[in-house]
């Protein structure tokens, strides 16, 4: 059993509140999606382990048991080609759960016309095997949901 915590501040929407269709139909994997407070902050990890793939909108950590969980920071900001975020770790780096991974703002996303919605996935998941998701407002390092 791993417990995912939230890796930004802001309202637990559920995935179908992303406006991306592979995220929404969990294609991707079973989760949920925060709506960040709007403002500058820091996006944490949201499991200890190693950060396997890092990019400025996105990274993905896995878990000494092999779990792999992603984190995307707003849809379509891969075309922001990094502007406007800042990364805090290194690709390969070992974190602990809550431990800031990239400084963004989710106001300059939303200027820029994309949605600052964030999935948190449990990637090659059964879509059973996330649980007690988390609703409403949460904190950076709540318990977002339980992965069996």
């Amino acid at each position: 059993m791993t417990t995912v915590l939230t890796p930004v501040e802001g309202e637990a929407v559920g995935l179908a509140a992303v406006p991306d269709p592979v995220f929404s139909a969990g294609m991707v994997g079973p989760g949920t999606a925060i709506d960040p407070l709007r403002g500058p902050g820091k996006a944490v990890a949201p499991i200890a382990g190693k950060i396997m793939k890092l990019h400025p909108h996105a990274y993905v950590i896995v878990g000494d048991d092999g779990k792999g969980v992603l984190v995307h920071l707003g849809i379509d900001t891969v075309q922001l080609k990094g502007e406007g975020f800042r990364l805090l770790a290194t690709e390969g780096d070992r974190v602990c759960a809550g431990q800031a991974v990239v400084a963004w703002d989710p106001s300059a996303v939303e200027g820029g016309g994309r949605s600052p919605v964030c999935p948190v996935v449990a990637l090659d998941a059964l879509s059973d095997a996330v649980t007690g998701v988390a609703q409403g407002r949460v904190q950076a390092g709540d318990e977002l949901f339980i992965w069996e």
